[in-house]
């Protein structure tokens, strides 16, 4: 079955108003279906709404300076007020001529994915804009940004250990759901995780996002063999850039390096270090397994007193496991997930708060 949006358009498609000046002609559904992906007909959890070009300028005054969160490069992220009254974040796809064709690709797999899926880990799509020329994707609004703007000291609230355990579940219990086909009938790689894509509401939990780059395995494979190798530097999985063979473990290495950047408190990719220190996996991987060496490389905002090294130890473990080279030898992310449940387990019991925390990410 191709991908269908028609569903979601016909429950919450609203009517064009008199400022809707250059529609977006809606095309038939068969022209949106992605090239070799042909995942199984399921029930839609949620529409997506269609929203016009005005109704995106009066949300963020205009693209107001002030309302803006963030650039990236699909283009600006702003904060916006809908008409009903609901905070939301604003994507506004801005690109250059030659990556237009590049940027519709990703907009419309982005859509169609997120229409598809329902995960407490993962971003909403709230709705989208199509007007024209013009594209937009708006989302639930994430108070706390992303996961690296507090990692790097640029979020208000430090993240200490427990909160940063809380944060890896999250993001694993996200991947572990696209992985395991349960949504659209096929495992889905997001291709693109990293801690800029990692989003943290009020209450920090994280929800992955950007699905631009994501992939449906065909139906039955565990590999996809790409062309092209798509996704962001310090996160690459070097099996993949090596062979152009896509699969869910690709997912996984990105998720170690995430792992990482959790532990140390650094970027995946500092160029502002030496030649051989720009690389988080490659300075560190040799010592993830030697607790010695090990306590150099915790990031020292950490508390000490909220944090075991037996817990650190654990942790590290699973990231090596995580970043190997060949990509047989790492865990699955229904695995990260059970590791990670026993390590908060296990480190909440050793500092006296092992109920109130099991409680709360049970």
């Amino acid at each position: 079955m191709p991908f269908g949006l028609v569903s979601a358009w016909n429950k919450r498609r609203r009517s064009k108003s008199q400022d809707h000046t250059d529609p977006w002609v809606y095309k038939p559904v068969e022209l949106w279906q992605l090239e070799d992906q042909t995942p199984h007909t399921t029930k839609r959890h949620h529409g997506s709404s269609v929203f016009t070009l005005k109704e995106m300028e009066e949300a963020t005054c205009s693209f107001s300076d002030e309302q803006m969160l963030g650039k990236g490069g699909f283009g600006r992220v702003y904060r916006g007020t809908l008409r009903s009254g609901e905070v939301v974040a604003i994507k506004k796809m801005e690109l250059p001529p030659f990556k237009e064709a590049e940027g519709e690709r990703e907009f419309r797999v982005e859509v169609d994915i997120l229409s598809r899926l329902n995960h407490p880990n993962l971003v909403s799509l709230i709705g989208y804009c199509a007007d024209g020329k013009h594209r937009f994707l708006v989302y639930e609004y994430l108070q706390n940004g992303n996961l690296q703007d507090h990692l790097n000291g640029i979020g208000d609230a430090k993240m200490d250990w427990p909160l940063r355990l809380k944060v890896a579940l999250g993001a694993a219990r996200g991947l572990a759901y696209l992985h395991s086909s349960s949504a659209v009938g096929i495992p889905i790689v997001h291709r693109d995780f990293k801690s800029t894509n990692v989003l943290l509401n009020a209450n920090f939990d994280a929800k992955i996002s950007d699905f631009g780059l994501a992939k449906l395995m065909p139906e039955g494979q565990e590999t996809y063999v790409t062309a092209m190798v798509l996704g962001t530097f310090g996160y690459f999985d070097p099996e993949y850039t090596s062979t152009g063979k896509l699969t869910l473990q690709s997912d996984v290495y990105a998720f170690g390096v995430v792992l990482l950047e959790l532990l140390t408190g650094r970027r995946a990719v500092d160029l502002s270090q030496g030649p051989t220190d720009q690389n988080l996996v490659l300075q560190v991987r040799h010592i993830l397994n030697d607790r010695k060496k090990l306590r150099k490389v915790i990031d020292p905002e950490l508390s000490r007193s909220l944090y075991t090294m037996e817990s650190i130890a654990t942790f590290a473990n699973l990231a090596s496991r995580c970043v190997r080279v060949e990509s047989s030898e790492r865990p699955s992310m229904i695995e990260c997930v059970k590791e990670l449940q026993m390590i908060i387990y296990t480190n909440s019991k050793a500092l006296g708060t092992a109920l109130q925390t099991f409680k709360m990410v049970k």
